[in-house]
């Protein structure tokens, strides 16, 4: 750096982090106080390419103090190697070229592994992840993605994803871990940990919950459209994971883009400041999503013009502008001249941002590792994400048990368009087409798997959309004992698109009025099936997919989700049996897009002209919590640690569960509950508690699950959870018990 010594007080890691931050600030100017609450890019936005010379000339004349350089699908770093060179170069400049030396805070989007960058570790999206039911699991998986991060030089991530979804038109459905807060919420912590470690430091990355309140209903599933919930849904469905990711620790929160009862969460003090900050005592930085505050101006219309938005959002809470540039930064600088924002309120946003990177240690080892390629996808994180796959898929359905394919298997046909499709199955948030990204296709896994005397043969069938020679694909069916055939989804950001990377055009499938799957693909399945070869579909796909007529077609449905680099391989070890499906769904699977929506803890209802004349309220084709396994299970024993308890008190729930099939498999324990009676409408049952198992052939294993009070009480106009005397309801399998709770003593 330039002009100072190493003895200055904020370069002493000796000292509190308070008496850095204390001495920095003292030393900065205002300029270079607002370039801290800037963020830029590199990449492709709006205008051409924003590249590392321009975020330099950035941090020269406006200080900016966070940037983007990879991990997004505008940048061009996508290897290793120019992820390193950029971040280094960027690193440089700002530590050795200005005059305070303050080290830059790079931001990614590693959502399911560092998947931006080719040579990563991608795990299943949170979807398939939310489907291993393993905290445990996830918890892993996000340290590998942190020390992935590290070593290319990044030390703040996107994630987790806290966004509870209940309609699967969304195209960000496979970003969430599912339908349940209470799951949503465990694995969210999960991640928090895994990223950040017991606490911040230079081994970590800043965790970030996202999108803040209320992202995950946007009205008609479209992306980023409006939220019309009750205060009572917001507290009670929405907002648990978002307090169990602070309640962990989590360093950032990142607002959504919709807007919530009329405000925008961006510009909104109402969320940002009194429901974040005052009431769930969130003291961390929060940090903008992308384009959240220009369309303020430009589309939520709340802001009159650019620097509004700019005032609107920093009086509502907000710290670091991801993205705005340049632009920001001189808006801030206004707004301060102009008295519409305070010196406190500047330095009180600065020092969220400079006590982030004095955690992180970025002031004593800014730069990323000149060996991050021997970091990256190593051997044993590789084994990890293998392991994710394995407990992450899902079997919908086996009639006649034709899973696992036996021994008598001569020739496998294996066709559909996500059959040889490597970017399809790492989903979004990863490298594109053009990348020459590694990886196992189910083709390809299939291929390696089989032993030298079966034969495996292809043809495609079918694109996404569009038939690719069914009369081919057909007859080659016809030859083999059994078909795989791969459909679902390509690969997609946000609304499905952008249409110039993906494989559809803005409209079309896999767009959210589409949740069947496109004729195309149902031709190649009608046409394979008729030739009366044995079929086995796998889904590759974001989110569950409208598929009954898939149920009535072919006798063995596996869930893959967007598994990810190593998920052809493990795929394949599924279907042959040497590896069992895991997974257990973390959302339902409706039957139409019609009968959306469709989730498992709704509300109960009256029923007007007689609960004969009502269709039923929940009716999926696949319920939340569905998969089955190749061995069997039973429940030998369920008990209740008490039968009466007082609203301040915790139930433990003790189960038995013996494998008593022929294979090794697993369980998931889930413990249902619901208030019978209760002071306002609850749902018709909730995710109280569970826990994933694994047992070999004839085991048995004893799990007891505590039933946290908090999880069973109430939230209403405030975030005091409460359970209300009565009776509860808990159901563990088939078995239902009832729970008295008292009145309290005092």
């Amino acid at each position: 750096m330039t002009g100072l010594e190493d003895s200055e007080p904020y370069l002493d890691p000796s000292l509190p982090i308070e008496a850095r931050v204390a001495d920095l600030l003292d030393r900065m100017t205002t300029e270079e106080k607002i370039g801290q609450l800037a963020g830029s890019y590199v990449g492709v936005l709006d205008e051409g390419l924003h590249g590392v010379d321009d975020v330099i000339d950035e941090i020269d004349e406006y200080h900016i103090g966070s940037v983007a350089p990879f991990g997004w699908g505008g940048s061009p770093n996508e290897s290793v190697e120019d992820a390193v060179d950029a971040a280094r170069r960027l690193q440089e400049h700002a530590v050795e070229a200005t005059r305070l030396g303050i080290p830059l805070l790079f931001a990614a989007d590693a959502v399911h592994g560092h998947a931006y960058i080719a040579e990563s570790t991608v795990f299943p999206n949170n979807l398939g992840a939310a489907a291993t039911w393993s905290p445990d699991l996830v918890e892993r998986a996000a340290e590998i993605t942190a020390k992935e991060m590290r070593a290319t030089g990044s030390a703040q991530n996107y994630g987790p994803t806290c966004d509870v979804v209940r309609d699967p038109r969304w195209g960000r459905t496979g970003e969430t871990f599912g339908e349940s807060p209470y799951l949503v919420g465990t694995l969210a912590a999960s991640e928090v940990r895994g990223y950040q470690g017991d606490e911040l430091d230079a081994n970590s990355v800043l965790a970030t919950a996202k999108h803040f309140p209320a992202y995950g209903v946007p009205t008609r599933g479209e992306d980023a459209a409006p939220v019309d919930v009750s205060s009572h849904t917001l507290r009670n469905v929405l907002l648990p994971p978002f307090e169990a990711a602070i309640d962990e620790g989590v360093g950032a929160v990142m607002p959504c883009y919709n807007s919530i009862d009329g405000e925008p969460a961006h510009g909104s003090r109402r969320f940002l400041t009194g429901l974040l900050r005052e009431e769930l005592d969130f003291d961390g930085v929060v940090v903008s999503d992308w384009n959240g505050i220009t369309q303020l101006h430009e589309e939520h219309r709340t802001a009159g013009s650019p620097i509004e938005a700019a005032r609107q959002t920093h009086r509502a809470g907000l710290d670091i502008g991801s993205v705005a540039g340049a632009d920001h930064a001189q808006h801030v600088r206004d707004l301060l001249e102009q008295r519409e924002l305070s010196e406190r309120l500047l330095e009180d946003s600065v020092g969220r941002v400079l006590r982030a990177k004095f955690a992180l240690g970025l002031f004593e080892d800014p730069y990323p590792d000149p060996e991050a390629a021997a970091t990256l996808g190593s051997d044993e994180s590789l084994d990890t994400a293998r392991e994710a796959v394995r407990k992450s898929l899902t079997l919908l359905q086996n009639d006649d048990d034709l899973l696992p394919l036996g021994d008598g298997v001569d020739e496998v046909f294996v066709t559909g368009p996500n059959a040889d499709e490597m970017v399809h199955q790492n989903g979004g948030w990863s490298c594109n087409a053009d990348a020459g990204i590694p990886g196992t296709t189910i083709l390809e896994g299939v291929d390696d798997t089989v032993d030298d005397e079966t034969t495996v043969t292809h043809e495609p069938g079918s694109a996404i959309g569009a038939p690719v020679d069914v009369e081919a694909a057909a007859e080659r069916a016809a030859k083999a004992d059994v078909a795989v055939v791969a459909l679902g989804e390509d690969w997609y950001l946000h609304e499905f698109g952008p249409s110039a990377k993906t494989a559809s055009e803005t409209g079309e499938f896999p767009t959210r009025g589409k949740l069947s799957l496109p004729d195309a693909q149902r031709d190649l399945v009608e046409a394979v099936s008729e030739t009366g070869t044995p079929v086995v579909a796998v889904l590759v796909t974001g989110r569950p997919l409208a598929v009954e007529w898939l149920a009535e077609t072919v006798p063995s449905i596996l869930m893959a989700y967007y598994p990810g680099r190593v998920g052809g391989e493990v795929i394949a070890e599924t279907l042959f049996g040497e590896s069992e499906p895991g997974g257990r769904l973390p959302i339902s699977i409706p039957r139409s897009a019609e009968t959306l929506p469709t989730y498992f803890n709704h509300m109960p209802h009256p029923h007007p002209i007689g609960p004969d004349e009502h269709p039923a309220s929940y009716d999926p084709l696949f319920e939340f919590g569905h998969g089955l396994s190749y061995t069997t299970l039973e429940y030998e024993s369920i008990e209740l640690s008490e039968n009466t308890i007082r609203p301040d008190e915790d139930v433990t729930v003790r189960v038995t569960v013996a494998n008593t099939g022929n294979r090794r498999g697993s369980e998931v324990v889930q413990v249902f509950g619901r208030d019978e009676f209760s002071s306002v409408v609850t749902p018709v049952r909730e995710l109280w508690a569970f826990e994933r198992v694994e047992l070999e052939r004839g085991a048995r294993a004893d799990v007891t699950l505590r039933i946290d009070a908090d999880e069973i009480g109430l939230f209403e106009r405030s975030r005091d959870g409460r359970i209300d005397d009565g009776s509860l309801r808990l159901s563990v399998g088939d078995r239902t018990f009832d729970l008295d709770v008292r009145p309290r003593s005092d």
